[in-house]
């Protein structure tokens, strides 16, 4: 019955803090500042996140196919892409965080910038 019990903490213990740790990277953090657009590793355009006023949009041809990109005040994503896993635009809005929103076939990169002092991400803690 000890045996069981302890188990039982120990595992919830093990999810509050997943849960405390996904909060802080996923919630946390500042907001980027810019967004670097990339393009089969050159930096093809860089957005100020900040002063955007109005949202609009661009595309982005490479090889025959697309990428359209919405901007809009502290957020980018990819709305519309002719690739075949459309995993680029089921990432969605980003206005933070570690993680670029990539469409591998297209080679584009969008890379977030800025948003803090701390050099230290959420991901190395």
């Amino acid at each position: 019955m000890k045996s069981n019990k302890f188990w039982l903490i120990l595992i919830g213990a093990v999810l509050v803090l997943s849960l405390a740790a996904s909060l802080v990277i996923f919630l946390g953090g500042d907001k980027a500042t810019a967004a670097l657009i990339y393009q089969d590793g050159v930096c093809i355009r860089r957005i100020d996140l900040t002063g955007v006023d109005a949202p609009w949009s661009f595309t982005v041809e490479w090889e025959g196919g697309y990428n359209v990109v919405e901007v809009d005040r502290g957020r980018i994503r990819v709305a519309e892409a002719d690739c075949p896993d459309q995993t680029c635009v089921r990432q969605g809005w980003r206005s933070a965080g570690t993680v670029p929103i990539a469409c591998l076939p297209h080679k584009l990169v969008i890379q977030l910038e800025g948003g803090g002092d701390n050099p230290v991400d959420g991901v190395a803690g």
